[in-house]
């Protein structure tokens, strides 16, 4: 912390020490809100809190500028101990507009702070937001700290001195309101400032605006005495290593990256973009040093074709889409699944159907991953269930991709994609060892002859002298790999192909339960629901009641033991953000009644939620 910023802090009114807060920041999707929120992630990153966000896209690229459909938002809770979601509801709002204020307020707590740019409130933007009466004077914000601040007015004259012209200086009112939740929040500018002079090196008139304005925002609070009330939260009791905050997509991509170092295969990714799985081409686009391929597809069906050919020259092959990229690619995987070829298939869902809701999340591609293709198609299907899992996620895909020739699907989300969390960097030695063996000797080779324990057939790289075999999608004649059309021959390679995936079962780890190992009621989730039913079931017990939790990676094949963990609890409630898919399989697969919950609003769940439901269904006598 700089003097300046040790002299701001220690002249605070007063200082009270809480262990979590809750921000948002919003406003128009010129704004620059992604920004500040992740400047202000960054900054209580550094100070060493526990965090996790939340980031908010407009779906149109250019929503009409003051209209609820433009407004984009960035949510971001800091706390002292191990969180699990970025919060239910902010304590601090920072609403840049009226369309801003409007579509966020709902969520504000009670007294919750709420800061606005008063400059922004006029009768034009009022009637684009559906004010009838402007909110700041009607006394419908009484139940809040409101804190109006004629934000863009003050960068202006902070900014007078410098020849910049007036859409330059509106581009840098972002930096005045994160200098005021810097100082509400007791947060140091250091670390801003140095991103800024690092970020615009190449433009210093731009830099120097942006700091001054940083600047600006604090010094209004100070001077003004904006908040009677400053906050400050400190850093969580952590396990010891060496962390750094890590979006879904980017721990996803030096994942694969990691996976293919550890195999010593080259990775290929073949991609087509789409919202929210385009992160993981831009990021894997910069990875060339460490042997990495991408390869911008014209359509996803090409994406995949592209990948089962990397497969079939030897590289670990990779393609990522979101629920319609998967519809497409459905005839190719199929191909993948009949040829036997590791690829692994990352998608990364989003709400639909059709375009739906690009910009925001869903879990409704679970059915589709398993059954989405024709005829008697099986592979596995894994799931992440926070950013910093997707690191671990996508290196076991590349384990199973590989031990067992077959195709992976991993699933994620745009809630995990988008969302970020610190992650410990692993150490390498760690990591699994991911060394392949393809075969290179040409006695007694069969395409398709098979391992003992994995049914696995041998990895033949194109161009090795007498192991040349044809690949394809009619059907296989079981060891030579000849095209086959005799009935026994496809019941047979019907049945191995499916017993290769159910073998996966063996490999998977007994399921971990939060809390009792039997009783009342057992909360079992998959992907990105399980930082809220964690949170909600651990507030639920400590207000009495049986509960426990339980959260699959593992979903075809299931963990070997999950019938017998399901017949240990008397209820089982299945949080699911789709109409209940988890749910269909459980029942299909174990006859088991279970407590479906479904939300399908393109948010995540809410602890609250989870928490009201357990409580629901236990009721009040089991409180003890």
């Amino acid at each position: 912390m700089s003097p300046e910023t040790k002299a701001k802090s220690a002249s605070a009114n007063r200082l009270e020490p809480v262990d979590e807060v809750v921000v948002r920041f919003a406003g128009d999707s010129g704004d620059g809100m992604q920004l500040t929120g992740t400047q202000f992630t960054s900054t209580s990153a550094l100070l060493g809190n526990d965090l996790a966000t939340l980031p908010e896209f407009p779906a149109e690229i250019r929503a009409p500028q003051g209209t609820l459909a433009g407004v984009s938002a960035f949510q971001v809770r800091i706390a002292d101990y191990d969180i699990h979601t970025p919060g239910d509801a902010p304590d601090c709002l920072v609403a840049m507009n009226p369309a801003a204020l409007k579509k966020s307020i709902g969520d504000l707590k009670q007294n919750g702070v709420l800061i606005v740019n008063t400059d922004e409130f006029h009768d034009r933007n009022l009637k684009k937001a559906g004010y009838e009466t402007n909110p700041l004077d009607d006394g419908s914000l009484a139940a809040y700290r409101v804190t109006q601040a004629e934000i863009t007015t003050m960068t202006h004259r902070a900014l007078e001195e410098m020849d910049l012209d007036s859409k330059a200086k509106n581009r840098s009112r972002n930096m005045f309101a994160l200098g005021m939740v810097y100082y509400l929040f007791s947060r140091p500018l250091d670390t801003t400032v140095e991103w800024l002079e690092l970020k615009f090196a190449k433009r210093p008139e731009i830099a120097e605006a942006n700091v001054k304005v940083l600047k600006a925002g604090w010094n209004f609070c100070e001077i003004t005495d904006q908040f009677q009330v400053r906050y400050e939260v400190e850093p969580a009791k952590l396990a010891p290593g060496v962390y750094r905050n890590i979006m879904g997509n980017s721990a996803l991509s030096i994942g694969l990256v990691a996976a293919s170092r550890r195999s010593g295969l080259p990775l290929f990714l073949g991609s087509y973009p789409i919202t929210p799985a385009s992160e993981i081409l831009h990021e894997l686009a910069g990875y060339k040093t460490f042997g990495v391929s991408t390869f911008q597809a014209e359509d996803e069906i090409a994406a995949m074709a592209a990948a089962i050919g990397a497969a079939f020259g030897g590289a670990l092959a990779v393609t990522s889409t979101s629920g319609p990229g998967l519809a497409l690619k459905s005839e190719a995987i199929n191909l993948a699944i009949m040829t036997e070829l590791p690829v692994i298939i990352c998608n990364i869902q989003r709400g639909g159907p059709s375009t739906g809701l690009p910009t925001m999340t869903e879990q409704s591609d679970l059915l589709q991953a398993m059954f989405g293709r024709n005829g008697e198609s099986p592979l596995p299907v894994i799931a992440a269930s926070s950013p910093a899992d997707c690191f671990d996620t996508a290196i076991e895909a590349a384990r199973l991709a590989v031990s067992y020739m077959v195709p992976v699907i991993l699933l994620s989300d745009g809630y995990i994609a988008n969302g970020s969390e610190p992650w410990r960097l692993p150490k390498i030695e760690d990591l699994p060892d991911l060394r392949v063996d393809f075969r290179t000797d040409p006695e007694g080779f069969e395409p398709y002859m098979r391992d003992e324990k994995t049914l696995a057939r041998p990895w033949a790289i194109p161009g090795t002298p007498g192991l040349e075999h044809r690949v394809g999608g009619l059907e296989k004649e079981n060891v030579t790999g000849n095209v086959s059309y005799d009935p026994a021959n496809h019941q047979l390679m019907t049945d191995l192909r499916a017993e290769k995936v159910a073998r996966i079962a063996d490999e998977i780890p007994p399921m971990s339960i939060d809390g009792p190992d039997e009783g009342k009621l057992l909360v079992l989730g998959w992907g990105s629901t399980k930082g809220a039913i964690t949170g909600g079931a651990q507030k639920a017990r400590a207000e009495g009641l049986e509960v426990s939790c339980a959260h699959l990676r593992y979903i075809n094949p299931f963990p070997s033991d999950l019938g017998d963990v399901l017949s240990r609890f008397e209820h089982v409630l299945i949080p699911e953000m789709n109409m209940g898919q988890l749910a269909l399989l459980i029942r299909a697969r174990y006859l088991r009644e279970v407590v479906s919950m479904t939300k399908v609003q393109g948010k995540p769940f809410f602890r609250s939620e989870i928490q009201a439901k357990i409580h629901e269904i236990l009721g009040a006598e089991n409180v003890h």
